[in-house]
């Protein structure tokens, strides 16, 4: 990521003349000192750790600084810096570190209170989080048994499924499987939503406050929109690997790091980062990937001079981390695209989940002053409200915009922002559910590879990062005291005093306040039975049988077994699930859960309908041959919106149930053997 700003000065990027702070704008000469910032030292007050030494370029970006000397009339003693080290000392700046982190945690356990206060009810996407609650209940699995973390027969018997090409989140289930092991998948996903929201703001925080501004509160506020803004919060609902985006400002840190050596060690670091983010989501990787490239593009044109300068240790950095990465990421990558039940393509047509134009003024359900009336016409579903920013907050993205144009940063920043809205439109762009008639720009980039599977609605989560940095560097613009009172350093706008500080913290929290999180909304799920939780199915399910719930495999409530799975640490095996594979042995095309069996199918009609089915011998004959194939030993139903339709249902399939611990249970043993 660019490096820092310096305090109180107007500079040209592109000649690195500058004018000194106290000055009337007329004398301008060179800086003295040759040597790069390294963005991570204290400043010449005495703040360690608060951003780089006074004298780095202003408007720099990527790359190394131009220089660490002092300017010419400058007066360090001015600079926020040194009176952030008088005031809190040596080490009261990690103090105020650790004072922001924990508000961040605060807010992630606000914004998922009622999932901590009932741990019964589940997000409404009720599918997604028993998918994470099963994939962190296999992660603690694999590593107490030492099994193959890319590959299960537990789920989707008995062909299994290939984690490595489902969001398995390896990252977070394998590291906190203790977790797992202590309370259960349950508490382990609202732990992990915490995280990864709590995470993600620190993370852009200590960047904001080590590269790119000297106000810690507004390295504060842009590290909490980045983290908890309506994206974030509505791919918490229940996208796990879409919030674990803690490692991209770490990514873009070591990428863009100002100093010029130790070129090999910051490429193993990048790497090993880059092959941590594969465990915890592809898809952010990608995306992060793509902005990052269309922002150096954005940067060099804007100012090839300092692009040049750090075209050597970044691209050095890069052939280090890529080689790294691959050697690791090879056999994982090789299982994913080749190994045991790989599929390809997706069982959906991406390009159809795009977002509305709309939305990018509009309010998200999940957001302060948001509803539910407009925002499910303006994006694909609950989870996908990537943009929802809110008419004032685009605005004041312009005016910033227009402000600080002056800065290569500001835009290339404005360039990845605008681009990637764009794309998030769609083939199509539509206005209020009404086709414009004008094609959008990722029908362009539709057929590339990587980039076809991505949700267009998605790229505008780039946005998110994107409008964090520019508001960090407005309060940063006008919180600097070393600027007397009137022009800014860019020359557009007034900063310095305390009217306009106020004036424009006022306007910051006036545009974000209506998109502040609610806490995630929640609905009431069906109880696992007592007969699974208790573990009384062992005494019917042999090793090598499956226990097969109601509905099997196909429909909205056939992720029961899947459920029931993961909430006893994924202990029997079971067909079907909520999972991406091959539509069948000699088909790798991509579908939603397992191939369709008759029986299934027909279960699944009553569960949809309540209308009982008419079976004869055909039917039954069809049912015992679909339990051979799943290896069942025991079917059970548990709670389900038409219950008794179902259990009649398979009472005419296999004879009367027996109610035993909370579950309508039928032990098909002499049946299959």
């Amino acid at each position: 990521m660019p490096t820092a700003d310096p305090v109180g000065t107007a500079g040209d990027p592109d000649t690195g003349r500058r004018v000194a702070a106290g000055g009337n704008g007329t004398g301008t000469g060179p800086t003295t000192g040759t040597g790069p910032t390294t963005g991570t030292g204290p400043t010449t007050g005495g703040d360690p750790g608060t951003g780089p030494t006074t004298g780095t370029d202003p408007g720099a970006g990527p790359g190394p600084a131009a220089s660490t000397g002092t300017r010419s009339g400058e007066d360090r003693s001015e600079t926020p810096g040194a009176e952030t080290g008088r005031r809190w000392g040596w080490r009261r700046p990690a103090l105020l570190d650790a004072y922001v982190i924990a508000g961040f945690v605060g807010l992630g356990m606000l914004v998922t209170a009622r999932l901590w206060r009932h741990l019964d009810r589940m997000v409404l996407a009720d599918n997604d989080q028993i998918l994470f609650e099963w994939m962190l209940a296999h992660a603690a699995r694999a590593v107490r048994h030492l099994e193959n973390p890319l590959y299960t027969t537990q789920l989707n018997a008995p062909d299994g499924v290939n984690l490595m090409a489902n969001t398995s989140v390896l990252g977070i289930g394998v590291p906190l499987a203790p977790v797992t092991w202590a309370f259960g998948p349950t508490v382990t996903l609202r732990l992990a939503i915490v995280l990864c929201l709590a995470g993600t703001a620190a993370a852009w925080y200590l960047l904001l406050s080590r590269r790119l501004v000297r106000s810690r509160v507004a390295a504060a506020v842009g590290g909490l929109f980045c983290g908890f803004a309506p994206g974030m919060i509505s791919q918490a609902t229940c996208h796990l690997h879409m919030i674990s985006q803690f490692l991209v400002p770490a990514i873009l840190a070591v990428v863009f790091h100002p100093g010029r050596d130790r070129t090999v060690r910051r490429g193993l670091l990048l790497g090993a980062l880059v092959t941590y983010q594969i465990f915890l989501g592809e898809e952010v990787l990608v995306l992060a990937v793509l902005a990052t490239g269309l922002f150096v593009v954005g940067y060099a044109v804007a100012s090839p001079r300092r692009a040049r300068e750090w075209v050597g240790p970044v691209s050095g950095r890069l052939a280090v981390g890529a080689l790294s990465a691959a050697v690791v990421l090879a056999y994982p990558l090789w299982f994913q695209f080749f190994g045991p039940a790989h599929y390809r393509d997706m069982p959906f047509t991406p390009s159809s989940h795009n977002l509305d134009l709309a939305s990018y003024t509009a309010m998200a359900r999940q957001s302060l002053t948001g509803s539910d009336a407009v925002p499910g016409h303006l994006s694909p579903n609950l989870s996908e409200e990537s943009s929802f920013f809110g008419l004032g907050l685009i605005v004041l993205a312009a005016v910033i915009a227009y402000w600080q144009w002056r800065r290569p940063l500001v835009r290339a920043l404005t360039l990845v922002g605008v681009l990637f809205a764009l794309l998030s439109l769609g083939t199509e762009i539509r206005y209020r559910r009404m086709d414009t008639g004008l094609p959008g720009p990722y029908r362009l980039v539709t057929e590339l590879p990587m980039i076809d599977l991505v949700v267009p609605a998605r790229f505008a989560l780039i946005c998110i990062p994107v409008l964090g940095i520019l508001v960090a560097l407005s309060l940063d613009g006008v919180y600097r005291r070393s600027q007397p009172a009137g022009r800014s350093a860019t020359g557009r706008f007034p900063s310095g005093g305390p009217p306009v500080r106020l004036l424009w913290t006022g306007a910051i929290v006036a545009v974000l306040l209506p998109v502040a999180p609610t806490p995630i909304r929640t609905k009431p799920a069906w109880p696992v039975p007592d007969f699974v939780a208790s573990g009384q199915w062992r005494e019917y399910v042999p090793p090598g049988r499956t226990l097969v719930p109601v509905p099997p495999t196909k429909g909205s409530e056939a992720t029961a077994g899947m459920y029931w799975s993961a909430r006893t640490g994924v202990a029997f095996t079971a067909p079907g699930g909520y999972f991406i594979g091959p539509t069948g042995p000699d088909d790798p095309h991509a579908r939603w859960g397992s191939p369709d069996r008759p029986t299934a199918v027909l279960l699944d009609r009553v569960a949809a309908t309540g209308e009982v089915a008419s079976v004869g011998p055909e039917q039954r004959a069809q049912a015992v041959e679909d339990l051979r194939h799943w290896r069942a030993a025991v079917v059970v139903q548990g709670g389900l919106t038409y219950g008794g339709p179902v259990k009649a249902t398979v009472d005419q399939l296999l004879g009367p149930g027996r109610m035993i611990g909370g579950a309508w249970v039928w032990d098909v043993r002499p049946l299959v053997d």
